[in-house]
């Protein structure tokens, strides 16, 4: 059904732009703490850039020079942020005069992967794009009525072009490699990217009472030949647990064990 697995980085692996990434770019990308607290170590050359998510950086050397704009212009910047639920702005931090470095990180604990695309298109899922080379194009990408629904959202980040694109998750992140041969289902709130040459429909897990009462949702189902990057945790099904263990307006002082913790203390 699917043809080979595998991750997209070892652990503590690293990848360098360059050779098959379609430009002349020597960026090094380091991935550390894989996959709970994953960090990215970006090493620039003099003059050389990377664009990254609006609170993406942790650190960075003293000669890293950075610059805010709107992501594809005011438009598409609004549009994004207003639609799709990313942030209005992005950040590119160039090295001025040597070589530096910067350290990235998301706002979730989770993993990070660093990818190649030559002349390539990947769709990423709202929130999970983390950085990329400036030669990268960000857009929106409306799926229509059968795109994800709810928390994750009507539209896709659609990244094209050629070179390094780094991506993040919620928990590990699992590659599925497919070959076209049959289609491949799973829930939306674990996706995280694919590739341009998977389709994909959002139907229900089974009949509406499975849909209801089985706590699956609605599921992806992508046919055709390309790559899948899923996340082990969702960020909905999280919220689903912490939500009803918050405390209410009203009762929400007071006692030796109340609140998120009392629950957890409870055993809740």
């Amino acid at each position: 059904m699917i043809g080979r697995r595998r991750p997209p980085l070892p652990a503590n692996g690293s990848l360098r732009a360059g050779a098959g990434a379609g430009g002349p770019t020597a960026m090094k990308i380091d991935i550390r703490y894989q996959p709970s607290y994953s960090l990215a170590i970006v090493g620039l050359e003099p003059e050389e850039s990377v664009q990254a998510e609006a609170g993406a950086m942790v650190s960075m050397t003293s000669n890293i020079q950075i610059e805010t704009g709107m992501k594809g212009g005011i438009l598409g910047a609004v549009t994004r942020s207003v639609l799709g639920g990313e942030t209005l702005f992005a950040n590119t931090f160039t090295s001025k005069g040597a070589p530096g470095e910067i350290t990235l990180a998301p706002i979730l604990p989770g993993d990070i992967a660093a990818l190649r695309i030559n002349n390539e298109t990947l769709l990423v899922q709202s929130g999970s794009f983390l950085a990329s080379a400036p030669a990268i194009d960000l857009d929106l990408k409306w799926g229509g009525a059968r795109t994800f629904f709810g928390s994750e959202g009507l539209f896709l980040l659609k990244a094209s072009g050629s070179g390094p694109i780094v991506i993040c998750s919620y928990g590990a992140i699992h590659k599925v490699t497919l070959d076209g041969r049959a289609p491949y289902i799973c829930d939306t709130g674990h996706v995280v990217a694919f590739t341009q040459g998977l389709g994909f429909d959002v139907r229900r897990v089974g009949g509406w009472k499975s849909t209801l009462l089985s706590g699956e949702g609605l599921v992806c189902e992508f046919r055709g030949a390309g790559d899948l990057y899923l996340q082990t945790r969702s960020t909905q099904a999280f919220l689903s647990w912490l939500i009803p263990r918050l405390p209410g307006r009203s009762g929400g002082g007071g006692g030796t064990a109340s609140g998120v913790l009392g629950n957890i203390l409870r055993g809740d």
